[in-house]
C-alpha cells in the first residue's frame, strides 16, 4: 500500500499521474475488502478466511516477482544511436562502457540514479537512449512525444503487475488485514489481554516499519522480482503457521480458546463445525 505509487512505475508506466490514479484504485480496493470481511467473518470464520487470504496472497506475489522477472528478461535495449540523438546528455557510465558494451533500460537505470531512460517515439519496446536524469533531459526526452523512465523500464507485461497487485489488496484486506485484530482479542486470557494485546500491536508495526523501510531498499539490492519473492516465501511460511498452530475461535467462549490452547489441538480442518466443549 505504501509504495503502490512506485510498484506501478517499476511495471514500466512512466507517468506520474497514472501510477497514483492506479494507486488510488488499490486504496479503494483495500477499503473494500475491510467492508467485505464484516460480512464474512461471522459466517465463514476467522481461520478459514486466515487461509484464504494467505493462499491468495501468496499467489498474488508470485504472479508480482513473475512479471518483474520477465520485466527485466526483456526490458528494451540501449541504442546507441538513439543516444547519440541526444549526446549532450549522454549518461555517464554509458559512456565510460564504450560503443561496444550491450546496456539495456535496467542496466542503464542501475548503473546510477543519475540516468534514465529516453524510449523510441516510434514504440517504447524498442530500443531507446540511456541519458542523464534531471528536468531538462525530461523535457528534451517528452518534447518528442518520448516516455522517460527513471524507476521501471517499458514493458508489455505492466497490466499484469497490477492485476497481480489488486489481487494482493483483494485478498490481503478482507483476511490479513484484519482478522489478527480480531483473534488477538479472543485468544489471550482476560487477565493478560492487555498486555498480550499491547505486545501483539507492537510486533505488528515493528514488522510494519521493517518492510516499509526495506522495500525500496531490497528491490535496489537485490531486484523487484527477488523482493516479491522473498515476500511470498515468508507469506507461505505464515500460511502453515495459521493452518497448524492458529485456533478457529469462531462462536467459542474464552474458556473454550484458553482450553484449546493449552490442550495444544491443532486442527487441520479448520472447515469442518468443532464440538463446543461445555456440552461433553
Amino acid at each position: 500500500m505504501y509504495y503502490s505509487p512506485t510498484i506501478v512505475q517499476l511495471a514500466g508506466f512512466a507517468s506520474n499521474q497514472i501510477a497514483i490514479l492506479l494507486s488510488l484504485v488499490i486504496a479503494g480496493l483495500n477499503a473494500i475488502g475491510s467492508i467485505v470481511s464484516i460480512y464474512f467473518i461471522d459466517r465463514t470464520g476467522r481461520k478459514k478466511l486466515l487461509v484464504i487470504s494467505l493462499c491468495g496472497v501468496t499467489l498474488s506475489l508470485g504472479v508480482l516477482a513473475t512479471v518483474f522477472h520477465e520485466t527485466r528478461a526483456y526490458s528494451p535495449a540501449v541504442s546507441p544511436t538513439e543516444t547519440a540523438h541526444f549526446a549532450a546528455y549522454t549518461c555517464p557510465d554509458y559512456g565510460l562502457a564504450g560503443s561496444l558494451a550491450v546496456w539495456d533500460c535496467m542496466k542503464c537505470l542501475k548503473a546510477s540514479p543519475d540516468c534514465g531512460f529516453c524510449a523510441s517515439p516510434k514504440n517504447k519496446l524498442h530500443p531507446g537512449a540511456c541519458l542523464i536524469s534531471n528536468d531538462t533531459v525530461k523535457d528534451t526526452c517528452t518534447r518528442e512525444s518520448r516516455l522517460w523512465y527513471t524507476r521501471g523500464c517499458p514493458s508489455s507485461f505492466g497490466w499484469l503487475a497490477l492485476v497481480g497487485l489488486a489481487l494482493y489488496i483483494i485478498f490481503f484486506s478482507p483476511g490479513m488485514g484484519t482478522i489478527p485484530w480480531i483473534v488477538n482479542s479472543e485468544i489471550y486470557p482476560l487477565r493478560y489481554r492487555g498486555v498480550c494485546g499491547g505486545i501483539a500491536a507492537t510486533a505488528n508495526w515493528v514488522s510494519n516499519l521493517i518492510v516499509a523501510q526495506s522495500f525500496l531498499s531490497l528491490t535496489e539490492g537485490i531486484g523487484t522480482s527477488w523482493t516479491f519473492f522473498i515476500f511470498g516465501v515468508i507469506a507461505l511460511g505464515a500460511f502453515f503457521f495459521v493452518l497448524i498452530y492458529v485456533p478457529e475461535t469462531k462462536g467459542l467462549r474464552i474458556e473454550d480458546v484458553e482450553e484449546i490452547l493449552e490442550m495444544r489441538v491443532l486442527q487441520f480442518k479448520f472447515w469442518e463445525k468443532k464440538v463446543d466443549p461445555s456440552k461433553n
